[in-house]
């Protein structure tokens, strides 16, 4: 490869076996919170609106994405939220002060017009629960509404309003980010534990089939974090089935280098998570695994000014809009490398947030729908990143940055099909001048050939997509080869990479 490159080395096999990935690891969220659903998925004057005034160009591009979970409503929204505000006709739904994001919340979209949306995007529901002006009165009633098949006060009531069958939604989060003192009703650590204890204790009543997600800490720079995790569990640890972490990154120094190692921080996270879950199950005597959902993840920085310029009590004003650079895009796909290589214990993920608001997908109102950089590695890992996650052996020169040290300048997950026989690398080159070229061992992959090589790649690091301008897209040109049981990965400087390999059909 001559004077430009460094090599690196790694070996993959099929019996280096991490775990079954859930396709829920691919999740998103839609919160009621800027532009997200009132000009995001619902804009009934558009002219792609369908009957329901969901807008299609935008339902194509989340089943583009092939998102299998979408948490709602919130986020910080749901923790002053009256879910009944948001069922019955239309023109009877009150106009509430929305206090988390403060603006107007019209309640035009609600529960079972979300349901019917996710319907059309080809999605699941992870709903939640307030637990921050609310309790258990308010969630066993929710959970009755929508699952209850009938003959009750809330079931019948959700028939009396058009939904003859129960919607069956499975996964609830009980509350968000309840340690947060910006959110309302916060609780201490023992305050809410025994609150989601006894709220999940009343739900699984209701409909023992649920899964339930109980709030871990905000973020992993809380100063009660880990603690929070620890004390909580203490209360919800046998009637909770995952527990949430969140976590943003932005690149506030303008340092390159330093951004691409965020991942390594989230890595940090899920470690220390985990461990405390099993201190828990270990102290309790217990045979259960409690199970991660990191269920907000994402970059986040670029609107935090703007934001701080909005006129409060508008309705569905541009808040949290980030316009993503092609350097977010690489560390999103390095993201999406750390969960998976975790795929083994987070089982649900949500990418924060689908449209509008820090998210893959944008819109104008009346006007078109795009994808923003951070689309593309979200799609990809989403789309082939389906089947066993592989742990593979690496050996990779490193660097150190401003807050890390030993950074490898590769960075891979590798997922097998067997269904499919197809095995997918997924790589970040984090090198900002240099080639990588690395030597993957495959012999245990006898007969694949490279069916394609996607890179993402820019000379910009700050270069974005607009409506009109798409600067920041895959191409499919890639150099990797195979000869004699090896892959050579060709991954040009500061690109993120997916080689997809299939058996050769005989």
């Amino acid at each position: 490869m001559g004077k430009s490159s460094i090599k690196a080395k790694m070996v993959i096999d099929k019996e280096f076996q991490i775990s079954e990935i859930d396709p829920r690891i691919y999740g998103s969220f839609i919160e009621h919170l800027g532009r997200a659903v009132y000009g995001g998925i619902y804009e009934p004057e558009h002219p792609t609106a369908d009957e329901h005034g969901f807008r299609q160009d935008v339902i194509d591009l989340v089943k583009e994405l092939q998102v299998p979970i979408v948490r709602y409503p919130g986020g910080n929204m749901v923790s002053a939220y009256n879910w009944e505000d948001g069922v019955g006709p239309k023109e009877d739904r009150p106009r509430r002060l929305e206090l988390a994001w403060r603006t107007i919340e019209t309640n035009q979209v609600g529960t079972n017009e979300f349901m019917d949306w996710t319907k059309k995007a080809n999605t699941d529901v992870m709903m939640a629960v307030n637990l921050g002006t609310r309790g258990v009165d308010a969630a066993r009633n929710l959970l009755e509404y929508t699952n209850h098949p009938g003959g009750t006060y809330w079931s019948d009531l959700r028939k009396s309003h058009g939904y003859e069958d129960p919607h069956n939604i499975k996964v609830w989060c009980l509350g968000n980010e309840m340690d947060g003192p910006w959110q309302l009703g916060q609780k201490t650590a023992h305050e809410y534990g025994r609150l989601a204890y006894e709220t999940a204790k009343a739900m699984r009543l209701v409909d023992p089939s649920i899964e339930l997600v109980t709030c871990g800490s905000s973020s992993s720079q809380m100063p009660t974090f880990p603690e929070w995790e620890a004390e909580t569990l203490e209360h919800t640890y046998e009637v909770a089935d995952y527990i949430s972490l969140h976590q943003y990154y932005g690149n506030r120094s303008d340092d390159t280098a330093n951004f691409l190692a965020k991942s390594m921080d989230m890595d940090n996270f899920i470690h220390t998570v985990i461990a405390t879950c099993d201190y828990i199950k270990a102290k309790k005597r217990s045979k259960k695994n409690m199970y991660l959902s990191f269920d907000e993840w994402n970059v986040w920085f670029h609107s935090n000014n703007q934001d701080k310029e909005i006129e409060p009590w508008s309705i569905a004003p541009p808040q949290l809009e980030d316009v993503y650079t092609f350097e977010d895009a690489l560390l999103v796909g390095s993201m999406l490398n750390t969960l998976l290589r975790h795929s083994d214990r987070v089982k649900i993920a949500c990418m924060a947030q689908l449209v509008n608001v820090i998210a893959p997908i944008m819109t104008e109102n009346g006007g078109g729908a795009w994808k923003q950089t951070i689309f593309y590695p979200y799609f990809y890992t989403s789309v082939y990143g389906r089947g066993v996650a592989l742990n593979p052996v690496v050996s990779s020169p490193k660097y150190d940055s401003k807050d890390f040290t030993d950074v490898p300048y590769l960075d891979p997950s590798v997922v097998y099909n067997e269904e499919k026989e197809e095995l997918v690398v997924f790589a970040t080159n984090r090198h900002l001048s240099e080639t990588l070229e690395v030597d993957i061992d495959i012999r245990a992959f006898e007969g694949y050939e490279i069916a394609e090589h996607v890179v993402l790649e820019h000379e910009n690091a700050k270069a974005v997509n607009t409506a009109t301008d798409e600067q920041v897209k895959p191409h499919t040109n890639g150099e990797s080869f195979v000869q004699d049981g090896k892959l050579t990965g060709i991954f040009p400087k500061f690109s993120w990479n997916m080689v997809r390999l299939t058996k050769k059909q005989s």
